[in-house]
């Protein structure tokens, strides 16, 4: 096969052995690879089992863009069981471990078992080796990747791994590689219970093409598009906090855990400019990408100073940020260096702080139960000290290193309508007010609410998509047509985290079309848009009805009622509330489901897959 690397390693960690698994082609072109082979490694695993137990299966796979000089295709996936949300769990990073994979000689890793004591994988090239990681185990994400670059070659080794969240089992807990994170689902925790510290890799082979001159023009073509578009221009200059006072004019930034529709700290204080002219120091660019969204930063004054690393991009700076009334950019700063270190998905860990103030407000929870913080709007002192308590599991932390969905349950009473989630997945820091779309594409994704699976309200705001049916902008509170929308860029999604490719390459004018002729040329097949959602539409059907098994359907396809019941009184939602019935009910007839949510067989028989 061309684009592929034909290999998948298969360690057996309670045995501490190691196989080579044939891809075959059938296989491949099913489901592309990514995210649907994800899904296709683990449809056969028993899903009853519990996420921490040594059965819970943990893949990570990458995709036939892999490796190549094509632009923005440097992401990886992992999935698993989610011990967040008890069912598919899925996560995503860029940055230069996953071409790494690629380039050593393997489509992807299947581990199975719990090892007996902390290890580590060292894969260079064909070799690989299990390795013990106790020296490891307790040292935070940041210290890791050093040792274990010095350890085995340099800065061209290339390692994910996990911080002391993930050791403890926090179910937030996230994997980190070269300054980025696949955070959502709390796989992080699932290494740790499998007492794998981390995955370092060094390769040095070629990916085989198909059509190999076509395939690098094509790759120039695209990087002149890109380097020629505004919105690359906005996101290198600014980061993803480019749009934060366009959307926040928008009603799109959640304020005060989703309660307020107006907060002028935002523009003022926290948008992309203010952010670039205090602590950025340049972009920080994933390989051969020419956007470069990612930010280095130094704080130069404040309690702070002498902060450098990883700056925080929109997700971290509006959970930290307005999310609990903080307008301290160098606290946001030091919140995100903490659960970067720790690693901690930053956008559940900071709905879940948001919610522990809110019942510290409602009296739900007092300083005793805080150990003396006080969890008052804006202080970010307390939210600072209780990250430290989260990502140590101590006091309070314990009870929030979960979720703030089961930190509901636990609690009781009124705190469980406190929780903003969908499926035990926190939302992200964008509003549905403001966006009709994403309420039905939060609601139906299947790891829970999920802002970049199907990226809708990027549609509401004016980009376009004429191949898939989308030329021009839709009115962002109409319902009209939004469940459409909502499953066509669900499966575009599916195959563009299976090819695997950041969407961000949309903000560099790429067109659909382009990603087509990608695959096309990187693996010979003669293949086709229709063939391409066919396969992002069996990837996204087959992770439905995993998660049919383990009990989901209509009654979990919901928002909180805080966004569908509370208009907000200010600020850019107008007041809208989304239908999401009426869009639910499209939306299971759009894809054949059931008025439960529950797949056809037929429809899942036309797609090669059982109910």
């Amino acid at each position: 096969m061309y684009g592929y690397a034909e290999k998948l390693l298969k360690v057996d960690l309670s045995a501490g052995t190691s196989e080579i698994l044939g891809l075959e082609e059938d296989m491949a072109r099913k489901f592309l690879g990514g995210a649907g082979l994800a899904g296709g490694l683990l449809q056969d695993m028993d899903w009853q089992v519990d996420p921490f137990d040594s059965e819970n299966r943990l893949v990570f796979t990458v995709g036939p863009l892999e490796g190549t000089n094509a632009p923005c295709c440097s992401r990886y996936v992992v999935a698993a069981k989610s011990p967040l949300t008890g069912i598919w769990g899925e996560s995503h990073a860029s940055g230069f471990w996953g071409p790494e994979l690629k380039l050593a000689g393997w489509d992807g890793i299947i581990f199975d078992g719990k090892a007996d004591s902390p290890v580590y994988l060292w894969i260079n090239d064909g070799v690989v080796e299990i390795r013990d990681a106790r020296d490891l185990w307790g040292k935070d994400t940041y210290e890791t990747e050093e040792i274990l670059k010095q350890r085995h070659g340099g800065k061209l080794v290339r390692v994910a791994c996990i911080g002391p969240a993930g050791e403890k089992l926090s179910r937030m807990a996230s994997i980190s590689n070269d300054g980025r994170a696949a955070a959502r689902c709390g796989l992080g925790a699932v290494m740790g219970s499998k007492r794998l510290k981390a995955i370092a890799v060094r390769g040095t082979q070629k990916v085989k093409l198909a059509r190999e001159v076509e395939f690098r023009e094509l790759v120039k073509e695209l990087n002149r598009i890109i380097m020629a578009a505004p919105g690359r221009t906005a996101m290198r200059e600014y980061g993803t906090n480019s749009s934060m006072a366009a959307i926040y004019e928008q009603g799109d930034v959640p304020i005060k855990n989703f309660t307020k529709g107006k907060w002028d700290e935002v523009p003022n204080k926290l948008s992309g400019p203010r952010i670039a002219e205090a602590i950025v120091t340049g972009p920080r660019p994933c390989k051969f990408c020419p956007i470069g969204c990612g930010r280095w930063i130094k704080v130069r004054d404040g309690l702070y100073t002498g902060l450098t690393g990883t700056g925080p991009e929109y997700e971290t700076t509006a959970a930290f940020g307005p999310l609990i009334l903080n307008d301290d950019l160098h606290a946001i700063a030091k919140a995100n260096d903490l659960c970067n270190r720790y690693g901690l998905d930053t956008i559940s860990t900071g709905v879940t702080v948001a919610f522990a103030y809110e019942c510290f407000e409602r009296g739900i929870i007092s300083e005793k139960d805080t150990d003396g913080l006080e969890l008052t709007w804006g202080r970010y002192e307390a939210m600072l000290a209780l990250l430290e308590k989260i990502g140590n599991r101590q006091g309070i932390g314990d009870l929030l290193a979960d979720g703030s969905k089961r930190a509901g349950d636990r609690l009781g009473g009124r705190a469980k309508e406190l929780s903003i989630h969908v499926k035990g997945l926190e939302l992200p820091m964008h509003d549905p007010r403001a966006f009709a779309s994403l309420a039905v594409a939060y609601s139906t994704c299947n790891r829970g609410a999920c802002h970049i699976g199907a990226p809708t309200h990027w549609v509401e705001r004016g980009m376009t998509f004429p191949e898939l049916g989308y030329p021009e902008k839709l009115d962002r509170f109409t319902s009209e047509g939004k469940a459409r929308l909502a499953k066509t860029l669900q499966d575009f999604g599916e195959v563009m985290e299976s090819m695997v490719i950041c969407k961000f390459i949309l903000f560099g004018n790429a067109q659909v079309s382009h990603m087509v002729r990608l695959v096309s040329l990187s693996t010979g097949w003669d293949t086709d848009l229709k063939e391409l959602l066919s396969a992002g539409e069996r990837s996204f059907s087959l992770k439905r009805l995993i998660n049919v098994g383990l009990g989901i359907s209509r009654k979990d396809d919901s928002l909180p009622r805080r966004i569908t019941t509370l208009p907000l009184a200010a600020g850019g939602t107008d007041g809208h509330t989304p239908d999401q019935e009426t869009m639910l009910n499209e939306y299971y007839k759009l894809r054949g489901w059931s008025e439960l949510g529950i797949p056809d067989p037929r429809k899942l028989k036309d797609h090669g897959l059982d109910l």
